[in-house]
């Protein structure tokens, strides 16, 4: 079953103009070369980018729950077909075994390997999820003046496992994970005014302020990504983050869990509009 959740999905399945959708595939071109093997932030922007998540079929159902049930760290977009790699729907033509920079994959719980394709690893019965991105918000948010520090630097957003614990579903548990975007703190206000449009990307932040009060004990040392760049007079800022579905792999242990590696998303061929609520 083929599944769509995100907001304006009657406007996904309607061919983009060439002019418009040569951006992002021309990105995941140079993503399945090898060209590019950085992380995405920054990357076509005006699309939706996306987490990854691959799952057997035995572990879809829950999965899905799971997400029904933790929106804010999982805004579902798209749920393949069993057994197949192409998100038809966000981005038809490309190939979720090759076309994200670096691949995370799990085994009983532990991260067993990062490489850079999973070509060789795809089973007949995997079902795909793509869950929205919070790099999807940051243009409009530069666009409204309001500094996105990892940008500026051209590193990794810091992430970080919270003490905040989803929903369970089933078999599926854990810990939310945040990405944290240090915001000055007269440009809060903004910042949440700007994300709160994008729920299909993690919309507006689940915590502003003190970090030990998510748990968080040294924010100098994320869980993932790169130590963040804070300013004078900013104000540590934490949304939602999809990688969330790695920490509770950690905890679930699925005999394979493949996703992409935090920062490294599936760019896809939704334009950023259409996940805006007016």
């Amino acid at each position: 079953m083929r599944i769509a959740l995100f907001v304006g999905v009657e406007k996904v399945g309607m061919p983009l103009p060439s002019s418009a959708s040569d951006v992002p595939r021309a990105a995941r071109a140079k993503i399945r070369s090898g060209e590019w093997l950085a992380p995405t932030a920054g990357l076509a922007p005006g699309f939706v980018q996306a987490n990854l998540v691959v799952l057997p079929q035995a572990w879809a159902y829950e999965f899905l729950l799971f997400c029904q049930r933790n929106p804010k760290p999982c805004p579902l977009l798209e749920v393949t077909d069993t057994g197949n790699w192409e998100p038809h729907l966000s981005a038809p033509g490309a190939d979720l075994r090759r076309d994200v920079p670096y691949y995370n994959i799990f085994r009983n719980g532990v991260l067993a390997e990062r490489r850079r394709n999973i070509l060789d690893l795809w089973q007949s019965d995997f079902v795909a999820f793509l869950l929205g991105c919070s790099f999807t918000f940051e243009p409009a948010l530069v666009e409204a003046g309001v500094p996105v520090r990892h940008l500026d630097c051209g590193c990794n957003v810091p992430m970080y496992r919270t003490n905040v614990a989803c929903r369970s579903a089933g078999r599926l548990s854990g810990p939310m994970v945040v990405t944290l975007r240090p915001i000055p703190s007269d440009l809060i206000v903004r910042a949440v005014q700007v994300t709160s449009r994008f729920p299909g990307a993690h919309g507006a932040p689940v915590h502003i302020g003190d970090p030990a009060a998510i748990g968080i004990t040294d924010i100098a040392h994320p869980d993932y990504g790169d130590p963040p760049d804070i300013h004078p007079g900013d104000v540590p800022v934490f949304w939602a983050c999809g990688v969330t579905p790695q920490a509770v792999a950690v905890s679930a242990r699925p005999e394979i869990m493949i996703t992409h590696a935090p920062g490294h998303m599936f760019l896809t061929e939704i334009p950023t509009a259409n996940l805006a609520v007016i």
